[in-house]
């Protein structure tokens, strides 16, 4: 074991500067949204990013892929459902609900298994928010990982390349709901997923999780407090959500926390195909609701059964 992780930790050493870490900090997060809202109030350069892999970086990947498996096993007690489901072969579109507001452990672990069951020649190209890209060493961290600024360009082209694309439509609106309405899906009414897949007749493969919004306790949005703070205009976030968190206590989760080691299950669900809707049919809006009626239904039937029997931070109890 001893060995096992000073191999890791020299690997480590090369792909990640341990300087860098310090962004993680309180200090290092207001940071970067004091160079997103230079950029978003027109006081900086704006940050001209693309969908290509240019900067792609697989030693990086693998390295980062043992740590987050090693933390799902022993910390999380991960438990990885119908991967099989996604195909093998060409593009998907990945639909996830999102959870635990600035630490994005269900993306990490849906990239993970799908790494870990197809190779990492499958790449998963997941969407990203502006702050990913605000400052330019976690930005360059962003594309060496694969991560696609949150573009409708960026992910079009990354499904006419053939990968796998992951989004979460609710975004921030969905990552920050409080905690007691942690067992439902909230797409908030997004279609933009819709027309990427119908133009593209990519199949649509429904994630759902449990646990990771059980990482933290978020008392509310705090869109009342977003609108009176502008975070529209300088964050592009409609939420400003309080939380009660490791160790800050009454914090806000858009600053890093200790999350607590809640019992996490990632679902892959069978892929959802139109075949009857036509890609010129992607801007009709009675046959996107009528799309979006038939995912979100799908996910939420998922997560309940994820849900049912479920003790907060333990899981299910076997029986």
């Amino acid at each position: 074991m001893w060995d096992e992780l000073k191999h890791w930790y020299s690997r480590a050493r090369r792909v990640i500067n341990g300087r860098d870490l310090l962004l993680l900090t309180p200090a290092g997060v207001v940071q970067i949204l004091t160079e997103l809202a230079k950029q978003q109030l027109g006081t900086a350069p704006p940050v001209q990013t693309s969908s290509d892999l240019d900067a792609y970086d697989p030693e990086l990947v693998d390295v980062l892929a043992d740590f987050f498996r090693a933390m799902g096993r022993y910390y999380f007690r991960l438990q990885i459902r119908g991967v099989e489901n996604v195909p093998l072969h060409g593009s998907a579109l990945l639909v996830g609900n999102h959870n635990g507001g600035v630490l994005p452990f269900d993306t990490l672990f849906t990239v993970l298994a799908v790494y870990d069951h197809q190779g990492p020649r499958r790449l998963v190209r997941g969407l990203g928010h502006d702050s990913l890209f605000a400052h330019p060493v976690i930005r360059g961290y962003a594309e060496r990982l694969g991560i696609l600024r949150a573009r409708p360009e960026h992910a079009e082209q990354s499904l006419r390349s053939g990968h796998l694309t992951l989004v979460y439509p609710g975004a921030d609106w969905d990552a920050c709901r409080p905690f007691a309405q942690r067992n439902r899906v909230v797409l908030a009414n997004r279609h933009g997923f819709l027309r990427l897949a119908l133009r593209n007749r990519a199949p649509i493969v429904p994630v759902v999780s449990v646990g990771t919004h059980e990482q933290l306790i978020i008392l509310t949005r705090g869109e009342w407090l977003a609108r009176q703070l502008g975070t529209r205009k300088v964050m592009r976030t409609n939420t400003l959500p309080i939380s009660l968190a490791l160790p800050w206590g009454i914090s806000t989760p858009i600053v890093p926390y200790l999350p607590l080691p809640a019992q996490t299950t990632i679902q892959f669900g069978t892929p959802i195909r139109f075949a009857d809707v036509q890609p010129e049919q992607a801007d009709d809006e009675e046959v996107l609701g009528r799309c979006y009626a038939v995912v979100e239904t799908q996910m939420q039937r998922m997560l309940d059964e994820l849900a049912r029997d479920r003790i907060p931070l333990f899981g299910k109890l076997e029986r």
